[in-house]
């Protein structure tokens, strides 16, 4: 279980969000949504541990989430709206990286999102929906309970958001939970909101 306990964030001057409270138990789904600049993406860094909180608490289990920095890193996957990929290495070596970190098998990650058509081509010349599954392909290698996702279905087309949809479940369906900023719908049937 993670549950957030009055967290406040500022940028500068600027308080982000304050006294925000929140708690997300297994196969649950929470999205993110509110105006650009709102603290979206502030939020899932912030519970990704690289930012920390000007106050109140992130904890996970009931116990300081950021307690052990290596045991929370180890427990997520946090995708942010830029998709981390070494254009020169190959799909499938962009993921055989990961792998290696984290374990799990390439060829069934890229298959879950259609990739393996395009396994052997250099992320540099994918188009940016390409891109974007590839990145969300990290997500098929070795589980992890909780899943930060900001804007993950910018740039696919319908049939990519269905095939998310369907990892998403499954996710949700082994006691996953998914926290996901998003201005659009997305594929979590049942999901609440927190409008920031």
């Amino acid at each position: 279980m993670l549950e957030a306990r009055n967290l406040a964030c500022f940028r500068g001057e600027r308080a982000v969000f304050a006294g925000l409270s929140f708690r997300l138990d297994a196969e649950g789904a929470l999205l993110l949504v509110g105006a650009n600049g709102a603290g979206k993406s502030t939020l899932l860094r912030l519970l990704a541990g690289l930012l920390r909180p000007e106050a109140g608490e992130v904890a996970w289990g009931g116990r300081d989430a950021f307690a052990d920095r290596a045991a929370h890193a180890a427990r997520l996957r946090y995708l942010s709206h830029q998709d981390a990929l070494k254009p020169a290495l190959t799909a499938r070596e962009n993921l055989g990286f990961f792998a290696r970190l984290w374990g799990g098998e390439v060829e069934a990650a890229l298959a879950t999102l259609d990739l393996l058509p395009l396994a052997d081509l250099p992320a540099r010349v994918l188009s940016s929906g390409q891109k974007r599954r590839l990145a969300l392909a990290r997500l098929a290698l070795a589980p992890a309970p909780l899943w930060l996702l900001d804007e993950p279905t910018v740039g696919l087309d319908a049939a990519s958001v269905e095939r998310l949809g369907a990892l998403l479940a499954r996710h949700r369906a082994r006691g996953g939970m998914v926290l996901a900023a998003t201005h659009l719908p997305l594929p979590l049937p049942g999901a609440r909101e927190l409008r920031l």
